[in-house]
């Protein structure tokens, strides 16, 4: 029996490109959204109020056996009302579990949550790296909102049979890419000097074409049941590294200024940006050994086709 699907957040970054790789797949797919749009990439659309401990999925999950869990709150810029633990936990966990349950209550075999690295915790130490199995250090809100999700979507597991399947990819980028990745590439197009030319850090990152191909894959393959499994493109990267292969896929001459981490980081404290210094100087690095190995895995796409993605994304734009 194929496979019917329903898809949460579709029309979000992660949620639209699995949706554009199902569409002429062999599983039916239905993808909850706010509003239909008749200018989209998903299947059948199914509109779904908010994403909260109430909200009724009875006409999303009829015939689904099948969820891929991809809507969450993440943190709003400059709004404190929206980045409470209580919000984040509304919907990243209440709203998942109650998610969760109805898609049991219906029968539906296998419920794939997309979690986030952060769940493990925020940094690791140059060259040691986050494993599945670690102990769990969430330290934001977010980060303990999706881990609480994961224990009770393991409880239901438990509790009704429903094979559950958790994803934690560490920063996803491809094309579309918002946040501090854009930020760099804006860097990167306009040959501005940074002074990120001695940066001696690894973390790792997750091309979006490598994150949905794991995705698709533990939809129906029998070792996904019931794992953990964290993402990357496995090849970790200096923040020097990035921006050179940036440069590269940009076609773009760069001006990295070979400035002592401790200057910056003086800096990133005297003008209040010590958490962004933080993530461009720190390191954070996963192990995926486990996910290769347990469904005979590996990333599809190398950094530097997915960077060429997004250079190509920007050239249609423009063009």
């Amino acid at each position: 029996m194929t496979d019917s699907i329903l898809l949460t957040g579709a029309m979000g970054f992660i949620g639209a490109a699995i949706a554009a790789d199902l569409k002429c797949s062999k599983y039916r797919v239905k993808s909850a959204v706010r509003a239909v749009s008749l200018h989209s990439n998903t299947n059948d659309q199914v509109p779904i109020a908010d994403i909260c401990s109430r909200t009724d999925w009875a006409s999303a999950l009829a015939g689904v056996n099948v969820v891929i869990h991809t809507a969450a709150h993440v943190h709003v810029m400059n709004d404190i009302a929206r980045n409470t633990i209580e919000m984040f936990r509304e919907v990243n966990t209440f709203g998942t579990l109650n998610l969760a349950r109805q898609a049991a209550a219906v029968g539906a075999k296998r419920f794939i949550f997309i979690s986030s690295i952060k769940v493990n915790g925020e940094s690791t130490s140059l060259n040691h790296t986050f494993k599945y199995n670690d102990v769990c250090m969430p330290n934001d809100p977010y980060g303990v909102s999706k881990h609480e999700a994961e224990i009770g979507l393991q409880k239901i597991a438990v509790e009704t049979g429903m094979e559950v399947v958790i994803i934690r990819p560490v920063l996803v980028y491809g094309p579309g890419v918002k946040g501090n990745f854009k930020s760099l590439i804006n860097f990167v197009r306009n040959s501005i000097p940074l002074p990120l030319g001695n940066i001696k850090n690894k973390r790792s990152l997750v091309g979006l074409n490598n994150l949905v191909d794991l995705i698709i894959t533990c939809i129906d393959h029998p070792s996904a049941a019931n794992q953990t499994f964290l993402v990357s493109d496995d090849h970790d990267v200096s923040t020097t590294e990035l921006l050179q292969k940036m440069g590269k896929a940009f076609g773009k001459k760069l001006f990295l200024i070979p400035v002592p981490v401790s200057i910056l980081q003086f800096l990133g404290h005297i003008f209040g940006k010590s958490a962004e210094i933080d993530r461009l100087c720190g390191s954070l690095q996963v192990d995926i050994e486990h996910t290769k190995n347990t469904l005979n895995w590996k990333p599809p796409y190398t950094m530097e086709q997915q960077l060429s993605n997004i250079a190509d994304s920007f050239s249609n734009k423009e063009g």
